[in-house]
């Protein structure tokens, strides 16, 4: 078989259902019953902890994800091997039990959030690869959960609109796995759309696709080879601060119920209230939901200029206000800012490690990667990888 490492796997559907084949003796007798389903990561061009706070995002979906081979079976049982390492795990739909700290989680979550969406769910045996680099921030466990919803109705798409599937993803990671996250990434993994990046007013869920001049502009992500952990309490922490930032406000605000609805003047008004680190947190929720708009009517206006500049002032406030970038991805966007024909570059993410993202002319993209390769390790002791994604799909079935 010609595609044999896991990304090759997860790129070529005929191959991963092959792999299925070999290693399930019902999917070798009746490989017209095999499905494979695909859905994409995530890089979040600018909008950053800004959806759990009612605010606006700017994802695109990428040609990174995951992908699962499945047969359907009648005993209600799942079984999924990683394509990566062999290892094997599993568990029953009628007795889905408490998680367990795996990535089994993400699987029987969303079997959970489905079956309480009144969705019915069946067994599989399946094999799982990937080739988005897990712990970087480009959102796997988003992509695994929408893979999961399809593989766990047959290899199909659910019966539920795209919008009330990305909230049972989005349920599923909140309510089983534990994850406080907003709804960005399994809106991005559900809507993705090819060669553009996607609006989200995460109060209202109106969205529309916003088209990037990819002629002239290529999305290169940087990966700092630092992992990061959504797990950690210092997501759930800064959720935290966003509340209590809210709570004060409100004291004096009646009509705020998030800091969607702060204005500078309002957070102004309350600081000798309100913790500086508090303060600080909030503060870079309400200038980052107005750097979003503003990006895309930067956007709109073709002035790439003014995308850059918005991607560099979203950094600052991620690193010097939200406490979310780190020595490495900050040696990223240094290091990026000194390469001629570099708009503007970010942490892309939750933060704590992960990945930036970069908006380069696409006759500097090989001059980001060698600048990169070149003095990023010297800085940080890690090695960084680059690589440009690509605006692509949604969850789909890609084979059967």
């Amino acid at each position: 078989m010609a595609a044999t490492s896991p990304a090759d796997l997860a790129r070529d559907p005929r191959a991963l259902a092959g792999r299925l084949a070999e290693a399930e003796p019902a999917a070798a007798a009746d490989p017209g019953a095999i499905r494979v389903v695909r859905a994409p990561g995530r890089v979040n061009l600018i909008g950053e902890h800004t959806d759990y706070n009612e605010g606006f995002v700017l994802p695109v979906a990428i040609q990174l994800g995951i992908a699962i081979a499945l047969l359907p079976t009648d005993d209600r049982r799942v079984e999924v091997t990683l394509a990566a390492t062999g290892e094997r795990a599993g568990f029953d739909l009628d007795a889905i039990g408490p998680k367990t700290g795996s990535w089994i989680d993400y699987l029987a979550g969303t079997a959970w959030a489905l079956a309480e969406a009144g969705v019915a769910t069946r067994g599989f045996r399946g094999v799982l690869a990937s080739d988005l680099p897990q712990g970087s921030g480009l959102s796997s466990s988003a992509a695994l959960e929408l893979a999961s919803s399809l593989a766990l109705v047959g290899g199909a798409l659910p019966p539920l609109d795209r919008m009330t599937l990305a909230r049972t993803a989005q349920r599923a990671e909140n309510r089983y796995v534990g994850v406080n996250c907003g709804l960005m990434d399994q809106f991005a993994s559900a809507f993705g759309e090819e060669g553009s990046a996607l609006l989200l007013d995460c109060r209202t869920l109106e969205h529309r696709a916003v088209r990037l001049p990819l002629d002239d502009v290529a999305l290169v992500v940087c990966h700092s080879g630092s992992p990061r952990r959504l797990e950690t309490s210092a997501y759930n922490e800064r959720r935290s601060q966003c509340e209590a930032a809210v709570a004060v406000i409100a004291q004096t605000e009646p009509g705020v119920t998030a800091l969607r609805d702060v204005t500078p003047a309002m957070l102004e008004s309350a600081r000798d209230r309100m913790d500086p680190l508090v303060f600080a947190r909030a503060e870079h929720i309400v200038h980052e939901n107005e750097r979003v708009l503003a990006a895309v009517a930067a956007f709109a206006a073709g002035d790439l200029d003014e995308v850059g500049r918005l991607f560099y002032a979203s950094q600052a406030s991620m690193r010097d206000l939200f406490g979310i970038s780190s020595p490495e991805l900050d040696a990223l966007v240094d290091i990026a800012a000194g390469v001629p024909g570099v708009y503007g570059a970010r942490l892309t993410g939750a933060g704590f490690g992960g990945c930036t993202v970069n908006l380069v002319r696409r006759e500097a993209v090989d001059g980001l990667r060698d600048a990169v390769l070149r003095d990023y390790g010297p800085r940080t002791g890690l090695v960084a990888r680059v690589f440009e994604v690509v605006p692509s799909r949604g969850a789909a079935v890609v084979h059967g």
